[in-house]
């Protein structure tokens, strides 16, 4: 059954508020659309068919996966346009090839020489003629994985993907890791760094005779923030969908475009130490620290209004053990202890939603206020 309002659910709990989620799709999809590219969300940020359903209906077609057990758990919903855009491991094969029998349109990537001839080999020990999609990463900004653009490497990689009668070479991608460490106009001139960069490999594979059709490019800032996206075929968003504090803080959303927080209890309070000590700590919020070193250090998270979702002040979870959150003013003010009774519920926004939604089952889904609409459930881990 579910729960009534905020109060009926055990603590620490998730909750999305349906209406600021709706606000960000719609604005990523004009977005794209403004750019004249095909909008690919990413489904590692909601891992839940409600949240595609609602991507689908505001355009999209085909969807990123970051496990193969995301691409299991949407596909057995319906959904078979999905790209796994994590570098391939060859033990995945079987798993993979599973998924394409049964009419999924799966494409892998692997991004180097060395992963483009362990896949081959992984396909060709396949039993049968089905055939695996490949795409290779470009390194454009170090930030993460990916090949050279420079060298023999990436035409040899995709000649070998492309001749192997078990694999089909599908084009390129780039991730720009690194527009999470820039103000907007930065981010902007990186993106058309990779923009260029890219356009440079496609030519280079069309120039040996190889083909190149997918070109993939992503990150939601570089895409929120780019100029133009001439020659890129899809744009790759994810964290868009939920946003967090990190987000604000380069300037890719407002924190009242923030739709995921966590509902926690206030277990204690330390008047001695100008502190409240809540139900939630690193598993319920995760350590991610990715707000320190920027304009707003929100600690492992900012405290909100539980019923309205409103920022309380500067109150903010300042340190955390596995279960426990200690939650205090970042200016050293003062708390009001009064408002914080043993028992009382707060909301905590996160500064990563991924890391933080991948601890729960599930979605308390509101709309503004403190009534539960319904529960969405959610898909975690790598294999069942």
């Amino acid at each position: 059954m579910t729960p009534a309002t905020l109060a009926d659910l055990q603590t620490p709990a998730l909750i999305l508020d349906r209406s600021k989620v709706q606000r960000n799709i719609s604005r990523m999809a004009e977005r794209a659309a403004a750019l004249g590219v095909a909008l690919r969300p990413h489904l590692k940020t909601p891992k839940c068919v409600h949240i595609a359903a609602l991507l689908q209906r505001a355009g999209a077609t085909g969807f990123n996966v970051s496990t193969l057990k995301e691409a299991e758990f949407f596909h057995a919903a319906g959904i078979d346009d999905l790209y796994y855009c994590v570098p391939f491991a060859p033990n995945k094969a079987q798993r993979a090839a599973a998924l394409v029998r049964d009419g999924c349109r799966l494409t892998l990537m692997t991004d180097s020489l060395d992963g483009a001839r362990a896949a081959v080999a992984a396909a060709e020990a396949l039993a049968g003629d089905t055939v695996l999609t490949f795409t290779l990463e470009i390194d454009v900004d170090g930030y993460r994985s990916g090949m050279a653009l420079d060298g023999p490497d990436l035409v040899l990689a995709a000649r070998l993907l492309q001749k192997s009668r078990a694999t089909r070479f599908a084009g390129i991608m780039s991730y720009a890791g690194a527009s999470y460490g820039k103000t907007p106009a930065q981010t902007a001139d990186l993106t058309e760094t990779h923009r260029r960069a890219l356009a440079r490999a496609r030519a280079t594979l069309l120039e040996s005779g190889l083909d190149c059709e997918r070109v993939s490019f992503g990150s939601t800032p570089a895409v929120l923030h780019a100029r133009e996206l001439t020659g890129i075929t899809e744009a790759r968003c994810g964290i868009y969908m939920f946003q967090d504090l990190f987000q604000a803080g380069i300037g890719a959303c407002e924190r009242d475009d923030i739709a995921l927080s966590v509902l926690a209890s206030v277990t204690s309070r330390q008047p001695r130490h100008n502190r409240l000590v809540i139900d939630a700590g690193g598993l319920a919020l995760s350590k991610d620290r990715s707000t320190a070193g920027r304009d707003f250090d929100a600690g492992y998270g900012l405290v909100c209004d539980a019923a309205s979702g409103a920022p309380l002040g500067d109150l903010a979870v300042t340190a955390v053990s596995q279960e426990l959150g200690l939650v205090t003013s970042l200016s050293g003010a003062p708390l009001d202890f009064g408002r914080f009774p043993v028992g009382a519920l707060v909301r905590i926004l996160p500064n990563h939603a991924d890391m933080t939604a991948a601890a729960y089952e599930h979605y308390a889904v509101v709309d503004g206020g403190a009534e539960v609409e319904t529960v969405w459930a959610r898909t975690n881990h790598w294999a069942d």
